[in-house]
Parts: structure tokens; sequence; C-alpha cells
């Protein structure tokens, strides 16, 4: 049975989306420098290998999963001189593809959104980590501060304490059953990834000036420059649409 992405042009979607990838591979980058020494890497939902050049420099092991063939042989041709292993599979079902403790860090980017249960997904992936191992995780945001500015205007005061996931696909699109898309409360991903035994090294948030009529106003590297200086100190506050974080395996 084909994956939803085998039927769609994802490298196709990047395309005018300058400022959201590279505000990703910045921010990769910049979590990278926080680990001393890495051997191997899993990129799980590694898609056509996106953002592989944000992280090949830094190991000598990439391991990318996906559950697309499609996208997979994309990536295979896209960088045919590396070390990669390639792996069909969903993160639910990692562990029947890979050995428990056999990678030294994991990476996850807008991958979280399509997992049916997050709460399996993480604990699959933490199982391919080794103690004293990373993952770098991204997540959507339900409660970054546009989000939590309508729902005030609604009258909806509760919305940022409801940590409950948000699945923000359309009527049809539930009617289709077509691929989950949650959105999630950082206090919610946070204690899970507590739950799992990590400890959170640092956070950033991503993206944070996502506004399609600006990027034509001051351009994409106005944004990006803007945006590096941003990532950091509004993690605080969870402000952006998107937020990656780095976390520590220490069971």
């Amino acid at each position: 049975m084909p994956a939803a992405y085998d039927t769609y042009n994802y490298p196709s979607y990047w395309e005018g989306r300058e400022y959201e990838h590279e505000s990703e591979v910045f921010a990769i980058k910049s979590l990278l420098e926080k680990v001393p020494r890495i051997g191997s890497i899993a990129d799980i939902g590694a898609g056509f290998g996106r953002l592989v050049p944000s992280y090949s420099f830094r190991t000598k092991r990439i391991i990318l999963v996906d559950p697309s063939k499609k996208l997979l042989k994309m990536a295979g041709e896209m960088y045919p001189d590396l070390n990669i292993k390639f792996i069909h599979s969903k993160g639910e079902n990692i562990r029947k593809k890979m050995r428990a403790s056999s990678v030294d860090m994991a990476i996850c980017v807008r991958v979280l959104h399509h997992a049916r249960c997050e709460k399996t997904f993480l604990e699959e992936v933490t199982k391919i980590i080794k103690d004293g191992g990373y993952l770098l995780l991204e997540y959507p945001n339900k409660s970054h501060f546009l989000a939590r500015f309508r729902e005030f205007l609604k009258g909806n005061f509760t919305f940022p304490i409801d940590i409950t996931p948000k699945d923000i696909r359309s009527p049809r699109s539930l009617e289709q059953k077509t691929l989950p898309f949650f959105n999630y409360h950082p206090e919610k991903i946070e204690s899970l990834l507590k739950e799992n035994g990590f400890s959170i090294i640092e956070k950033r948030s991503v993206s944070n000036i996502r506004i399609p009529w600006l990027k034509k106003i001051v351009g994409t590297k106005f944004l990006l420059d803007t945006e590096k200086k941003l990532q950091k100190p509004l993690s605080k506050i969870n402000f952006g649409p998107s937020i990656f974080i780095l976390a520590k395996k220490v069971g």
C-alpha cells in the first residue's frame, strides 16, 4: 500500500518557502553545537532528505527513515556520495527495523504532527537511542502567540492551559481519512519527553515571523537575520508556530 507522500509532490511544497527552510536549518545547526560528539544519526521522517546538509557534517553514519519509498529514492539520488542507510518504515514501527540503543541521535522534524499517537511515537524513537544519546525534536506549537491571541478574541480564556492536542484537519479531510495533523501544547510534549527519560538541553522557537506578505516587503534575507536573533529568547515563551527541542536521554 503506497504511503500518503508517495502520491504528493513534497519537494514542490518547499518552493517559495526559503525562509521556513533556512529557519529550520539554522535551528538544527545551533542545537547541534550543544552536542560534543555524534557517531550516528537517524533522521525519522526524513522525506527526500531536505535537512541532510544541516547535520551530515557532524556524523559519519546517517540513517534515513520514511514511510514513502518514493521520497527515500529521491534522497538516495540527491546524496549518492554520503554513507546513508535507508529504512522504509513509519516512526511508530521503527523498532521492528532498527536495533535498540543503536544510534547516538534521532532527528524528528515535521513528523510528529502526523503520528496517530504521539506517546507511542516517542516511546519507539526513544528505544533506538543509546543511553546518553540525543533527540532533536520538532513539533507544531498549538499555543503559539498568534493562536493565543485569536482564541482570546473569541473569549476562550482557557486556551493557554488546555494541553489537549488539536487536529487541524478540515471536516472534508476528516471524512476522507487523510493523515492526522496535530498541533501540540508545549507542556504536553515536554511532559512526554521527561516520561521517556529525557532531559531538555535547549529549545528554539522557529519561523517566528512566518508572514507571507512581509516576505514580499522586506525580503527573505532580512527575515532570516531577524529570525536568528529571536529563536532562543522567544523559546522562553513558546512564541513561534514551530518548536525545536534538543534533549538528552538520561534514563
